[in-house]
Parts: C-alpha cells; sequence; structure tokens
C-alpha cells in the first residue's frame, strides 16, 4: 500500500516527464527540418523520404501496446527509463549512417524509445492527478507533442544551416541521457517499489518475450514480409513500394485481431476483475475493455485520423514552405519553431484548462473541446496551405495552431476518465498503437507519393480535411462519456 505523493512532488513529476516528452518529440520532428538536405545527400525520393517519417511512427505503434502491458506488469519507471535512452542512442547514431536502409532502421528504433515513454508516462500522470486538473496535467504533458514537433523542426533547421544535417541529429539526441537518470528516481504513486538500479530494472524487464512474440506472430509476420517485398520493389517503383508493405502489414494486423477477439470470447475477458495475470491475459483485457466501451471506440478511430492530419502537417511544413513560398529550410524552420511554440503552447495549455473549467457544467466537456478545436482549426488550415503571402500566412497559421493544438491534454484525459488505473498503461498503449497505425503511418508515405505525382501543393490539402473527420468523429462520444465515466467510478 503507497501514500500518494504531495501536490509539490506530483508537479515536479510533471514537470520532469513534460520536458521528457518535448525532447522525444524533438528526436522525433527534427528530421522534418532536414529531409531536403538528406534527400540531396542521400539521394532519395520525396516516398522514400515519407518512409524515413514512418519507420519511427510505425515501430512506435507496434510496440506501444506490448510496452503499456510491460508497464502495468512491471515498472513504468524502468520502462520509461530505458525508452529515453534508446531514443537518444539512435537519434544520435542516425547522424553518422551513410544509405537510406541504416537510416531506415536507426528512425525505426529511435520509435522503439518513445513507444517505451509514451503510455507509461501517460499512465504516471493520471495518477499523479487521479481527478482534479487531470486534462490541465494531461495538457501539459502533451504541450510537448506540439512545442518538440515545432522545436525540433527549428533546431533541426538551425544546426543544419550551420553544421550539417548528421550535427543536427547528434546534438538533439545527447541530452536525453540525463533525464533518462532522473526519471528512473521517480516515486510511483500507487506502487510500492524498490529504488531503481541495474538489477533491478533487468528484473523488471523480465515478462516472457517469446511468449509475447507468439501473440504478435502474425502482425510480426506481415511487418517483415512487407518489409522485404518493399525493399526488393522499392528501386523500381516508390508507389508500389508503398502499397505492398502496407497491404502486408494491415493483413498481419487483421490476423492478429482475429486471434484476440477469439481469445476474448473463450477466456471471458470481458470481466476485467481479479489481479493482474500474465502479460497476454493483461493484453486481453485491455482490448476488451476498448471493445465494450464506446467511448474508446470513437476516441481510437477519432484519434487515429487526427493523428493522419495533424502528424503529417508538421511533417511535410518545412517542405511545403521551402518549396512553395520560396522559403530556405532554416528559414522555414526557423518561422515554424518560432511562431508555432508560442501558438502551440498556448493552444495545447488553454486547451487543458478550458477542458477542466468546462467540466464543472458537464461530462463533456473534454469531448467538446477536443472536437470545437478541431473544427475551427482545420479549416482555418486549410485556408492556410492555399497561402502565398507571407504577410497573411504567419497569423493564419498562429491561429490555425493554436486550435489545433487543444486537443492533445483533453483526448488522454478522456482516455484515463473510462478506463480502470490497473490497465491504464496497457490502454494507452492500444490507444497510441492504433492511431499511429491507422494514422501517421498511412500520412507520411502517402503525401510524399502523393506529392511526387500531384505536387506538394495539393498533396498536403489532405491532411487537414482528414483531421477535421476526425474532430466530427470524437464528438460523437458526447453521447457515451458521462455513462462509460460512471460505470468506472462504480467499485467492484
Amino acid at each position: 500500500m503507497t501514500r500518494l505523493p504531495g501536490r509539490r512532488y506530483a508537479l515536479y513529476a510533471l514537470g520532469l516527464l513534460a520536458v521528457i516528452n518535448l525532447l522525444s518529440y524533438v528526436n522525433r520532428s527534427v528530421v522534418f527540418a532536414l529531409f531536403e538536405a538528406i534527400k540531396h545527400d542521400l539521394g532519395v525520393t520525396d516516398a522514400q523520404l515519407g518512409w524515413v517519417a514512418s519507420a519511427y511512427v510505425l515501430v512506435f505503434s507496434l510496440a506501444a501496446l506490448p510496452l503499456g502491458v510491460l508497464g502495468d506488469l512491471r515498472s513504468r519507471r524502468a520502462v520509461i527509463a530505458g525508452g529515453v535512452l534508446v531514443w537518444s542512442a539512435f537519434t544520435a547514431l542516425s547522424g553518422a549512417v551513410h544509405s537510406f536502409p541504416a537510416l531506415l532502421v536507426c528512425r525505426a528504433i529511435v520509435g522503439l524509445g518513445g513507444a517505451a515513454f509514451g503510455a507509461a508516462s501517460q499512465s504516471l500522470v493520471a495518477d499523479y492527478f487521479p481527478s482534479r486538473g487531470r486534462a490541465f496535467a494531461m495538457g501539459v504533458l502533451s504541450a510537448g507533442i506540439t512545442v518538440g514537433g515545432v522545436l525540433g523542426i527549428w533546431l533541426g533547421g538551425r544546426i543544419e544551416a550551420t553544421y550539417g544535417w548528421r550535427t543536427a541529429l547528434v546534438a538533439v539526441g545527447l541530452p536525453g541521457v540525463p533525464l533518462a537518470v532522473l526519471a528512473a528516481r521517480l516515486h510511483d504513486p500507487v506502487r510500492a517499489l524498490d529504488r531503481l538500479s541495474l538489477r533491478t530494472y533487468l528484473r523488471d524487464l523480465e515478462m516472457g518475450l517469446n511468449a509475447l512474440a507468439r501473440h504478435f506472430m502474425p502482425l510480426i509476420i506481415g511487418v517483415v514480409a512487407g518489409g522485404i517485398a518493399a525493399l526488393w520493389i522499392g528501386d523500381a517503383d516508390s508507389k508500389a513500394d508503398v502499397a505492398v508493405f502496407s497491404a502486408a502489414v494491415a493483413l498481419g494486423l487483421a490476423l492478429n485481431i482475429r486471434r484476440w477477439v477469439v481469445r476474448m470470447g473463450r477466456s471471458g475477458a470481458s470481466q476485467p476483475a481479479g489481479p493482474l495475470g500474465g502479460a497476454f491475459d493483461e493484453l486481453v483485457r485491455a482490448l476488451a475493455m476498448v471493445l465494450r466501451t464506446p467511448t474508446l471506440v470513437y476516441v481510437f478511430i477519432g484519434g487515429a485520423l487526427i493523428s493522419f492530419g495533424m502528424n503529417g502537417i508538421v511533417g511535410w511544413a518545412p517542405t511545403f514552405m521551402s518549396r512553395e513560398l520560396g522559403l530556405t529550410v532554416s528559414r522555414a524552420a526557423v518561422l515554424l519553431g518560432t511562431w508555432g511554440l508560442v501558438a502551440g503552447t498556448a493552444g495545447a495549455l488553454f486547451g487543458g484548462v478550458f477542458a477542466d473549467w468546462l467540466r464543472r457544467y458537464t461530462d463533456t466537456s473534454r469531448v467538446i473541446t477536443i472536437s470545437l478545436g478541431l473544427l475551427i482549426g482545420a479549416p482555418l488550415a486549410v485556408w492556410l496551405l492555399m497561402i502565398r503571402d507571407m504577410a497573411h500566412f504567419v497569423p493564419i497559421f498562429c491561429a490555425a495552431f493554436f486550435f489545433l493544438s487543444w486537443f492533445n491534454g483533453p483526448i488522454a484525459a478522456v482516455i484515463f476518465d473510462v478506463v480502470p488505473a490497473r490497465i491504464s498503461a496497457t490502454v494507452a498503449g492500444a490507444y497510441l498503437l492504433f492511431i499511429h497505425l491507422a494514422g501517421d503511418t498511412i500520412s507520411f508515405p502517402l503525401i510524399g507519393a502523393l506529392s511526387d505525382r500531384f505536387g506538394i501543393s495539393r498533396a498536403v490539402l489532405v491532411l487537414p480535411t482528414v483531421a477535421l473527420a476526425g474532430g466530427l468523429v470524437v464528438l460523437l462520444a458526447a453521447r457515451t462519456v458521462g455513462r462509460d465515466m460512471r460505470r468506472v467510478a462504480v467499485p467492484g
């Protein structure tokens, strides 16, 4: 039995995790500012650049769920600290590669580190702030998504202009090491754990990886087979490799889901009570929770559409501004970083505060906040992508980014509002798996392929349109979120 930490310590933990989350997205997005330099240095196409981005997202997606399970069953601190070390090392190593396949592998492993941090950190923050201020706390944590995204582009552009793209990757990778040490020393608010050392770290991560791999075998086979086929086809047709890989992964995921559903029916996983069992039992329990909670279904589907649009916009923005507005990549990165930092931070924090304030009057407050921001911001983004006058571009960019950043904190808070604490990291991992696998894993190479065929100016218009559709889907959860929250609140 543990005692919840005081408010001061909870704020310290939130601050540390928010800084680490920011750094995670700096490591993720820095490559977007380097696309043009990498393209000329390594001789790759836009579609291949899209796959450099998707390599991160694909591994992030596939690893988020099992690492969420690991965080629930073992140590969230160990998962977080290990993830930070992994992404730091392989971001730095990305700066030493001399071929497209090597860069692809390094970016994929950076995604593994990001997945380790994502679900476990959200689960910890939800426990530090069990009720009052949860949406605001999630907004602070999630501000790193927006702020880190634009800061990574800004830093990448500035460092690349002076020292080259390789130095930029090394420079953003190294600061994660001391933060990993601090994360390892955090107190878990609801679990009695020993001080984390190398011995306890290895003990905490022991969970039967062979069994876990066996349960994900169809998906693993799909990824491997699709990757081999895509590499074989890639040089001949950059569009066919995207289609073949996507089809193979989708087939593997469909077969995996079918196995999980069959297992749920056999094991009676619809009853979540009882002590935590093995990793796969916990996985099945979380998936059953998602399927029987209407709010989660709407949030998962809407979140995938939002991820497709928002991450695609962030990823392709420097390239769009360089080609369509005539800016250098460095100048585009500075503009995005400076104004995006201000508008994105303000939007993420305002979204959390607004959702918590509105919560006084209605249980649908967080759903309304998510949808309202997207319904206002997405049309502004469409307008933005049609502007070629910089005098109008900057203010409209700030307005669009402000509204489009509202959703970050409230959408995470909704998930933890309707999920029991004992499987919260697992469900958060399932959410991250789904939205990225069905969202920006597809978005990055698809927009690259469309750009190769129709030009970047037409290709990017798809992105805010899809994000708008995501806001409409999430709005459907307004009918169910109150009932789902009350069900979780009932003890037993």
